[in-house]
């Protein structure tokens, strides 16, 4: 633990200089920019902002692209609280009570909530990423092809199954459609081109960063002009300053919400939204106001807020341990540390010991960074919202295309981006949720090599992908989630936990009469 605390000081200390912190700064700024305008979502700020920075030093792009997705999530709140319109999908749950308290005349003091859900949110999933991603690391030792193999499937399955509770079939056919894609290009062992039909640039494959751009870009300027014209509720801001003894008696809720956002961010693919709404509807189970809840609630605005924050570093873990992304911005994360030659994966303790706790110190610089700003400038940031769309989204598309070019100068990328943009609008219109697709995309190359190195390794049987200890536990839970996806399956299983628990009460009520 003290050597821990020794390479967090040394790592901080690295980042207290005026270029490290002016970067902290502007970078935020942009992220909370980005983050409050409705339809520039985190993962386009973090990809396009990738773009920009790969010919940086590893450290300072790092630290910008972190300061860029944390503000972008905080930044949402802005827009959720005062259009009724979440500036990013992780900012979803933070409209049913941001927006009633806003209408009510309280939108300042709303504000200022979710600026300290923000903050504390953040600090706490930074803690459990400095305690459990060196253990992580260390566990992940013991993982080879056989448990890769299956982390993806799981990543794929899970991420289809939360962030389409619906339709879980829809999330996995958009995952799976990003496997296909993950497949384009020369394979991994031994470079053999794969459904190229004799084009090079196909033989390259199909870039991520371009891939992301247009689903989360050029595919969010189509919808929103597609919608109409957003206008802001809430003319007059009262104190934006959160009061400390009005934060301290939601205690209970801020652990709760921040260890249920720091978990939601660990399982692949399902990010920051889900983190956001898990932990809010644990703290309406809990609340002695729950009926306040959808109306106007601080309680339920707070675990909103601290959930999907928490979930940025919880997002990350599994980025640093096993190279698999938590959420959307979290994969453009891993693929910006790939070309600035960081490594992650369960050797970064042993190759990077120190990157870990770099990232640790980037995110409370950011957590710090997003407080100033909540309490400074949450006034003149509002005049972002005033920006018309019809003059922002040219700069954004012009910004997608740079962008997009700019990885690998290779045209091909841009019509790459194009035609992810429409399909990604496509899908959305169907009501397919894009985070499986990506992860589908970020996870295919790992799937790919760790079943044909394992059938490798055991001869053609693959009896050692159903038999090794930990793969045995990732096949089943990839079994039991598709199984309770099965409505018919649920409602058996639901009626025999009913009927078990029912026999349980009857039991004591009996041996307490007795």
């Amino acid at each position: 633990m003290l050597e821990n605390l020794a390479s967090f000081g040394g790592a901080l200390a690295g980042f207290l200089t005026p270029e490290a912190l002016f970067a902290t700064l502007w970078a935020t700024f942009v992220g909370i920019c980005v983050g409050m305008m409705p339809g520039l979502t985190a993962t386009l700020g973090v990809a396009l902002m990738t773009t920009l920075t790969f010919r940086m030093a590893a450290g300072d792009a790092i630290l910008i692209l972190i300061c860029m997705y944390v503000g972008a999530i905080y930044g949402g709140s802005r827009s959720a609280i005062l259009l009724n319109m979440p500036g990013t999908p992780a900012s979803a749950a933070t409209t049913l009570d941001g927006f009633p308290l806003a209408r009510s005349g309280q939108a300042g003091h709303a504000m200022a909530t979710a600026t300290s859900g923000s903050v504390l949110g953040s600090l706490i999933g930074m803690i459990c990423l400095a305690i459990f991603a060196p253990w992580l690391a260390e566990f992940a030792l013991d993982f080879g092809a056989y448990e890769f193999f299956w982390l993806a499937v799981f990543g794929i399955v899970i991420s289809g199954h939360l962030t389409a509770l619906d339709d879980p079939l829809k999330g996995w056919i958009a995952g799976f459609l990003g496997l296909l894609v993950a497949m384009v290009g020369q394979e991994g062992i031994h470079a053999y081109e794969r459904f190229s039909f004799g084009n090079s640039d196909l033989a390259g494959g199909i870039g991520l960063l371009p891939a992301l751009v247009g689903a989360f870009g050029f595919a969010e300027i189509l919808s929103v002009m597609k919608n109409r014209p957003y206008r802001v509720v809430a003319d007059a801001v009262d104190s934006v300053i959160p009061k400390v003894r009005e934060v301290l008696s939601y205690w209970r809720t801020i652990i709760r919400s921040g260890l249920i956002g720091t978990t939601m961010g660990l399982v692949p693919g399902v990010g920051e939204d889900m983190g956001a709404w898990v932990s809010y509807a644990a703290a309406r189970r809990a609340s002695k106001e729950r009926k306040k809840f959808g109306k106007g609630s601080l309680e339920g605005l707070m675990s909103a807020e601290t959930g999907n924050s928490a979930a940025v570093p919880g997002a990350i873990i599994p980025v640093l341990t096993l190279a698999v992304p938590g959420s959307a911005p979290a994969a453009v994360l891993l693929a910006a540390m790939y070309i600035h030659g960081v490594r992650p994966g369960p050797l970064i303790m042993i190759e990077f010991p120190s990157f870990v706790f770099e990232v640790v110190a980037m995110i409370l610089l950011a957590s710090l960074a997003i407080l100033l700003y909540g309490i400074l400038l949450t006034k003149p940031l509002l005049r972002v919202l005033a920006v018309p769309r019809e003059k922002l989204m040219p700069v954004v598309f012009v910004l997608c295309t740079v962008g997009s070019f700019a990885i690998a100068s290779r045209t091909f990328d841009i019509w790459v981006m194009l035609a992810f943009g429409l399909i990604g609008f496509v899908l959305r219109e169907m009501k397919y949720p894009m985070a499986p697709l990506v992860l589908g995309i970020v996870l295919g190359d790992i799937l790919d090599k760790s079943l044909r190195r394992g059938l490798v390794l055991s001869d053609g049987d693959p009896a050692p992908f159903f038999t090794r200890p930990i793969s045995l536990v990732l096949w089943l839970a990839v079994a039991v989630t598709i199984a309770m996806s099965i409505p018919v399956v649920r409602a058996a299983v639901t009626r025999g936990v009913g009927s078990a628990m029912h026999a349980l009460g009857v039991r004591k009520k009996q041996e307490a009469n007795e």
